[in-house]
C-alpha cells in the first residue's frame, strides 16, 4: 500500500505521525512511504532519517495526498487540507468530529474512510490511541496551571508544594481517566493537595488504593463539584465522553464565584470543552481570563514535546498502521474496536457519539464495509 505522511500545518503543532523507525517496518513488508520534507524536523527526525529509512520524500502536503491511499497523520485536515481528500483515501488521525460540524462536513462530502485514534478500542473497551497523548496532557496540564498560578504570568502568585509553614496549592481533577491520573501523579509529585472527582466509583477506589489518601477521591456531584472548585487555585477538566461532546462541568456562574488568578486547564478543549467559558487556545497565545480566571486551552497540548510525543504515538498507532497497509479497510470487518474507530465512511457516520452530537443517526459501519 502507498501511505502518506503529511506534514502537520496546525498551529503549533510539533509532532509527526510515523517516526522513521515505523517506516522501517512498513518498507520491510514492501509498503511504500511517502513523507512531506520537513515533516518531522520539530520533533527532532531530520528528512535524511527518513530517507534512510527508505521514504519517498514529496515537497508538499498535496503531493502526499496525490501519491498515498492511506493517510496517516497526528491532527484533523485543516481547512486547506479538505479539497485533497478523495473517496480513495483512508484517514488515520485524531479527529475530534463532535466539536467541529464543519470538518464533519467537509470530510463527509469527500466520500474518504476516516478512522479516529480517539474512538477506537481495544479488547477491554479501553481508547489505546488515546492513552499516550492523554498520558501526556494530564502531566503536562499540572505543569501549565502551575506555572500560570504565577503572579509574573497573571496567576493568585501560590506555588504548587508550597513549602514549610505555608499550605500548597489546591488542585481539583473532574475525571479520574487516563488525564487525571496522571495529572494526580504530577499534582501529588510537586506537593499539591489533590482532589479527583469522578462518578465512577470502581475508578475512584483504583486511585484510592493508589495513594492511600494522598489523594482525595470524591464522587462527583454536581453541589460538591461546585464547592471545591470555588476552593481550589487550580481545576483540571479532563473528562470524557468518547466521540461525544464533552460535558459542561462548571458553568460562567459558578466561575464568577472563584478567587481571582487561579487556574483552569481544559484539557477536554479538543470534544468542545467541559467549562462553559472554554475557547480553543495555542501554544502561541496559550490563555485567556475571563471572570477573572485564567484558562488555558490548548488544543493540542502534547506538541508542546514533539518528540516525546511523536514517539509515544508511534509506539501505539504502528500495529494498526501495519494491519490497515497489509489489509486495507477489511480488517475492520472482523475487529470490532478497531471498527469503532471509523467514524465516517462512503459519506455516511458511523459513529454514535458524533453523529449525537449533532442530533444525527450513525449508520452501522458493518452494512458499509
Amino acid at each position: 500500500m502507498r501511505i502518506g505522511i503529511p506534514k502537520e500545518i496546525k498551529s503549533g503543532e510539533n509532532r509527526v505521525a510515523l517516526t522513521p523507525a515505523g517506516v522501517i517496518e512498513l518498507r520491510a513488508l514492501g509498503h511504500e512511504v511517502f513523507v512531506t520534507q520537513g515533516a518531522g524536523t520539530a520533533a527532532g527526525f531530520s528528512d535524511a532519517l527518513y530517507l534512510q529509512a527508505g521514504a519517498i520524500l514529496c515537497e508538499s502536503v498535496a503531493s502526499i495526498y496525490d501519491a498515498a491511499e492511506l493517510i496517516v497523520k497526528v491532527k484533523e485536515p485543516q481547512v486547506q487540507e479538505y479539497a485533497f481528500l478523495t473517496n480513495r483515501h483512508c484517514l488515520f488521525t485524531y479527529l475530534h468530529l463532535a466539536a467541529n460540524r464543519s470538518l464533519t462536513n467537509a470530510l463527509l462530502a469527500s466520500g474518504a474512510s476516516c478512522i479516529a485514534y480517539e474512538t477506537l478500542t481495544d479488547t477491554h473497551g479501553r481508547l489505546p490511541l488515546l492513552a499516550p497523548m492523554s498520558e501526556i496532557a494530564g502531566r503536562m496540564a499540572v505543569q501549565a496551571g502551575a506555572h500560570h498560578l504565577e503572579a509574573a504570568q497573571g496567576g493568585k502568585g501560590v506555588l504548587l508544594g508550597g513549602i514549610p509553614g505555608v499550605a500548597p496549592a489546591s488542585v481539583l481533577i473532574l475525571g479520574g481517566g487516563v488525564v487525571g491520573a496522571n495529572a494526580a501523579a504530577m499534582a501529588v509529585g510537586l506537593g499539591a493537595q489533590v482532589r479527583v472527582m469522578d462518578k465512577s466509583i470502581a475508578r475512584l477506589r483504583y486511585l484510592d488504593d493508589l495513594w492511600r489518601g494522598r489523594v482525595i477521591c470524591e464522587y462527583a456531584v454536581q453541589e460538591r463539584v461546585n464547592a471545591c472548585a470555588i476552593a481550589a487555585d487550580l481545576v483540571i477538566g479532563s473528562v470524557l465522553n468518547t466521540g461525544a461532546s464533552a460535558p459542561k462541568l462548571l458553568n460562567r456562574q459558578l466561575i464568577r464565584q472563584m478567587e481571582a488568578g487561579s487556574v483552569l486547564v481544559d484539557v477536554a478543549i479538543d470534544q468542545g470543552g467541559c467549562f462553559e467559558t472554554s475557547l480553543p487556545t495555542t501554544h502561541q497565545d496559550p490563555t485567556y481570563v475571563d471572570e477573572g480566571i485564567i484558562h488555558y486551552c490548548v488544543a493540542n497540548i502534547p506538541s508542546a514535546v514533539g518528540r516525546t510525543s511523536t514517539l509515544g504515538l508511534t509506539n501505539a498507532t504502528l500495529a494498526y498502521i501495519l494491519r490497515l497497509a497489509d489489509e486495507g479497510l477489511t480488517c475492520l470487518k472482523y475487529d470490532a474496536g478497531f471498527r469503532a474507530g471509523l467514524n465516517i465512511h462512503a459519506g455516511q457516520l458511523t459513529h454514535s457519539g458524533v453523529a449525537n452530537s449533532f442530533g444525527l443517526l450513525a449508520k452501522d459501519p458493518l452494512a458499509l464495509l
